[in-house]
């Protein structure tokens, strides 16, 4: 006899097709129904455990939480997840997702005293290799998940032994049948069952199946309640029985040893979520390294703020929150995303503050100096080895006279007679006025280095150290070290030479069809073939120094603008693209296309938490930071583009996917007809590209420059000693 375990539980979305208050309306609706359901039948249980949830229940509604208590304690109300949201499973920080479990926990055990063996992530679209790891290190050794249905991924069972990597640690994962729900009519509730007890391993006898109103609240209801204990024999050889997921996992606790192991992640559902308005993950994965460049600033401050640790964890909160899956996937309502920006950019602008006072607080015990000098830390946890671009305040100056760049030898502020002149370049102020000297310059720092450069401006000499570089810039090509090349000629050849053994085609932009709606359901791939090329103008160099040299074209791909600078840089072994598109299309995607010379043989994306081999097999896939291509024949290529989200591959070639035009919050079947549409993304969008070929193309260097990119160096100005100066009360205008 098998036994089906009915989970009483309600799956409520707190923002999708309404905002956030509209979801707590129904959290709190929802919460008072399950103990009016608890109080009256004693032998139910209830499944829920979003600590956000219960957490805003405490603050709005605290004899109703006082009611859910009693129940948790009493073992009629299990807390299975308890994770802060249900977030998405792909596209968070590793560091973030672990914030979601430690918030959860604190809450939880604060509270209640207990936090879940059980994690859920019932509705999220796809879940990382990582996950296992993560789940463990959480201490929770028991998983429920429900996409990729069956039609998506074949799995061996529905209950299996989950790793993501061959050797690494493992939970033992249920996936759910036909979905979380279990609506009249009652001929669809038999079906709804009966479908759990298919896909079972051999020799388990035990299934779950998920019962109650979904997405936007509700629970279960006394006529679902009574349905169920009169069929509770309704089905051959297997009986119903209310329980939980913690109550499940007990029960076949004793033959894990035989379940089938599936290794790997668990992909795809709905592979346009990773390529949908844009803002909320850029927004997201700002407030992730901010607030991260934040706790280490902290640890290093010498005189912390006495609240930042709760404002800290209150900043995690909305980050948290904001990776909530239908939210962090551009799903939600257009007009939900305000408040949920307006959140992230609350933990942005904290995190970005208490980084740069805590940094003011460490320069509070440098010495005085009469020179200008520019403070640089690095407020990571690896090291620092690029370029850093900076303004330092020059009064209203354009004609800013000859200076020289000194890198201290000793210890923060102690000037030394081994001060080192440190090569730069002059750039383009920021401000259009003109105003202001922006230098280029070249850092190494260890994490968490605290360094000082003294700028002299009485120098002899009227030019920065002089560099031996191979730097050039003129008809239409760039030329660098290292035996990289850019041709950007607007007739004939144009090519990307990544080593004097790398040449390739010059990676071009491609305009695609797209009719499918926000999540691209019922699609693994975006069509093959591009439905509009770019027209381009005639390219221009824009810088030409000793440092950098860049070129930029101007151009135009369906109805959008486009701008694509790409410069080489002295000593760099990789080509960079910064490339913006003022987006105006409706219905199409665009693809950033990279051919290499030869056949793709292996094929490795960052993912959440590290890096995973995938086919080169055509289906979208959400990406981390960057891909590497092993090509046939030896030679690879590695591509980091922190702000694209998802791509394809195939043997011939990669497409990064930068945006898609879908209409938001658009579900099929739905004809997508509405007087009101609102087309995702348009606007002007930045994307930066590193490209590496040869030796250099590796997974560890692809992850630390995407790291770097996303984490700069912290700067700041310091004058504290200069000699005073007498104002003349005119600008410096010469």
């Amino acid at each position: 006899m098998t036994t089906i375990h009915l989970i009483l539980n309600s799956h409520i979305d707190p923002v999708w097709l309404w905002p956030w208050q509209s979801g707590l309306d129904m959290i709190l609706g929802t919460f008072r129904s399950a103990c009016e359901r608890l109080d009256r039948h004693p032998d139910i249980v209830f499944t829920f455990g979003g600590a956000w949830a219960l957490h805003k229940v405490e603050q709005t509604d605290p004899r109703l939480f006082e009611r859910i208590r009693r129940h948790v304690l009493a073992g009629r109300w299990e807390i299975a997840g308890g994770w802060w949201v249900e977030p998405d499973c792909n596209l968070p920080s590793p560091w973030a997702m672990q914030k979601q479990i430690e918030l959860g926990r604190r809450f939880l055990e604060d509270r209640f005293g207990q936090f879940p063996r059980v994690g859920c992530n019932i509705d999220s679209f796809g879940h990382a290799a990582s996950l296992p790891a993560i789940l463990r290190s959480g201490g929770q050794d028991r998983y429920v998940m429900m996409r990729p249905g069956p039609q998506e991924m074949s799995l061996p069972a529905r209950l299996f032994r989950w790793r993501g990597e061959p050797d690494g640690p493992e939970v033992v994962t249920f996936r759910i049948a036909n979905g979380y729900n279990a609506r009249p009519p009652m001929d669809q509730r038999l079906e709804h069952i009966r479908a759990s007890l298919t896909d079972l391993p051999d020799g388990i006898r035990d299934t779950m199946c998920f019962i109650g109103v979904g997405d936007h609240g509700g629970g279960v209801t006394d006529r679902m309640i009574t349905w169920c204990r009169e069929h509770q024999d309704a089905f051959d050889g297997a009986r119903l029985t209310f329980s939980s997921p913690g109550r499940f996992f007990d029960a076949v606790a004793g033959q894990l040893a035989h379940l089938p192991l599936v290794v790997g992640e668990l992909q795809p559902h709905a592979v346009g979520c990773y390529s949908v308005y844009r803002p909320i993950k850029t927004a997201m994965r700002r407030a992730e390294h901010l607030l991260r460049q934040a706790e280490i600033a902290h640890r290093r401050d010498p005189a912390p703020e006495p609240d930042w640790p709760l404002r800290s964890q209150r900043a995690w909160e909305r980050v948290c929150f904001g990776a909530f899956h239908d939210t962090l996937c551009g799903t939600c309502i257009p007009s939900a995303y305000a408040q949920i920006e307006a959140q992230l950019g609350e933990a942005i602008a904290f995190a970005d503050e208490s980084l740069h006072l805590s940094l003011r607080r460490q320069m509070a015990a440098l010495p005085d100096d009469p020179l200008q000098r520019i403070v640089a830390f690095n407020a990571s946890d690896q090291p620092f080895d690029g370029y850093v671009e900076f303004e330092p305040w020059r009064e209203y100056s354009i004609s800013v006279p000859a200076l020289e760049l000194q890198e201290e030898s000793g210890s923060p502020g102690r000037v030394a007679s081994g001060d080192r002149a440190v090569p730069y370049q002059r750039l383009t102020p920021e401000a259009v006025a003109g105003f202001g000297m922006r230098l280029l310059f070249r850092c190494r720092m260890e994490p968490q280095e605290l360094r000082v450069l003294r700028v002299k401006t009485d120098c002899p000499s009227p030019a920065p150290p002089t560099l031996r570089t191979a730097l050039t810039a003129q008809n239409g090509r760039l030329a660098g070290d290292c035996g990289l090349a850019v041709s950007l000629a607007p007739r004939g050849e144009r090519i990307l030479l990544l080593s004097p053994a790398m040449p390739l085609d010059l990676p071009q932009l491609a305009l695609v069809e797209d009719a499918s709606d926000t999540w691209s359901h019922g699609i693994t791939h975006y069509a093959d073939s591009p439905s509009q090329e770019p027209l381009w103008e005639a390219p221009e160099v824009v810088e030409d120094g000793p440092l950098r040299t860049a070129m930029q074209q101007r151009g135009k791909i369906g109805d959008s603008l486009l701008r694509a600078e790409w410069r080489l840089y002295a000593g760099e072994g990789f080509v960079e693209l910064v490339l913006d598109v003022d987006w105006r299309e409706r219905h199409k995607v665009l693809k950033w296309v990279l051919t290499p010379p030869r056949p793709v043989t292996r094929r490795t994306d960052g993912v959440l938490g590290g890096q995973l081999v995938r086919p080169c097999d055509l289906a979208e896939r959400p990406v981390r930071d960057w891909s590497l291509l092993e090509l046939e024949g030896g030679g690879r290529v590695g591509v980091v583009c922190p702000d694209a989200y998802g791509l394809d591959c195939t043997p011939s070639r990669l497409r990064l996917t930068l945006l898609r035009s879908a209409i938001m919050a658009h579900h099929v079947p739905h004809s997508g007809v509405h007087p009101r549409p609102v087309i995702s993304d348009r606007g002007v969008h930045t994307f930066r590209f590193r490209l590496f070929g040869g030796n250099l193309a590796e997974a560890q260097t692809l992850d630390w420059h995407a790291l770097m990119m996303q984490r700069p160096l912290v700067l700041a100005d310091l004058t504290r000693g200069m000699p005073s100066q007498v104002d003349d009360g005119v600008y410096n205008k010469a």
